[in-house]
């Protein structure tokens, strides 16, 4: 089902939790991949009652950013969705969420500060707006975020208990393609030659991984592992940063880890930002690749 109201939406997350069923949430701006299917399939592992947001975020893009060519494909997403036994698509128009008039924002702190908060001023103040919202709308739940995105998993797990908003914020392993790219809407942007570049990403990060399980704890170290892949493939860099897994703060070079650290990489391959981590002491190596 297709809902466009939110008070259906209330009225039906209501519903099922009056009927004893837990709601799982996923919010996604649309252009639907595997990716997104693996979040809806572990929503589905701990809820009966699953529902999906399609709604591209105008507030989380800069002035200069991609927002007016962000792939939407609603129809199949849609079709996606159905096949992945989602009960409810809530594919809101904008004035649905940003009313006439509309003026509060959630405002981030620390863990918004770093990585892609200081390249990207005001985006996380959009997300975690939007996503408070989306929670509202839907009530007590389960929602789902892939830790692609890992930034944005951290700072709406903070505002949600900072918050202390009946849901459960749940982070999901990166999924990558076969090679080891990490999946991607803006991956349609790339011409051929410009994905085959952008597994310097994965590559530098898995270099990192095997490192890490030789032994190498200088963050310093870690880190110039994967700036010498990114380099190499990267028309631009915006970071190449290890830092807190839990606070998302960078960790000098000079210092040592512990048992585990966040490696966050954001890039431009041609015209195209993607963005990939790994989060050591925890996540596989991307590719295979020479320790």
């Amino acid at each position: 089902m297709v809902l466009h109201d939110p008070v259906a939406l209330r009225a039906m997350c209501d519903h099922a939790r009056s009927e004893g069923r837990r709601v799982g949430f996923v919010p996604t701006m649309g252009a639907l991949h595997d990716g997104h299917l693996a979040l809806v399939r572990e929503a589905r592992s701990r809820a009966t009652f699953v529902v999906v947001s399609v709604f591209v975020n105008p507030t989380q893009f800069g002035p200069a950013e991609d927002f007016s060519r962000y792939p939407r494909t609603l129809e199949s997403d849609c079709a996606r969705c159905a096949e992945a036994l989602v009960d409810v698509v809530f594919a809101p128009e904008k004035d649905v969420i940003y009313a006439p008039g509309d003026e509060t924002r959630v405002r981030v702190g620390d863990t918004a500060a770093a990585l892609c908060g200081a390249h990207r001023p005001g985006h996380f103040e959009g997300v975690c707006t939007v996503v408070a919202k989306l929670f509202a709308l839907v009530g007590p739940a389960v929602a789902v975020f892939g830790r692609k995105d890992y930034q944005q998993y951290r700072v709406i797990d903070r505002m949600t208990r900072d918050l202390a908003m009946p849901i459960e914020v749940v982070g999901l392993r990166t999924v990558r393609e076969p090679d080891g790219l990490a999946l991607s809407s803006r991956n349609a942007y790339l011409s051929a030659g410009e994905r085959t570049r952008a597994l310097g990403l994965a590559r530098g990060l898995s270099h990192a991984v095997r490192a890490f399980e030789s032994g190498a704890r200088n963050a310093g170290h870690l880190r110039s592992l994967v700036l010498a892949e990114v380099t190499r493939a990267a028309t631009l860099i915006d970071y190449v940063t290890v830092a807190d897994p839990d606070t998302v703060r960078p960790i000098f070079d000079a210092d040592c880890i512990g048992e585990r650290a966040l490696v966050a990489v954001a890039a431009r391959i041609g015209a195209t930002r993607l963005i990939d981590n790994v989060v050591l002491g925890e996540d596989p190596a991307p590719i295979e690749v020479c320790a």
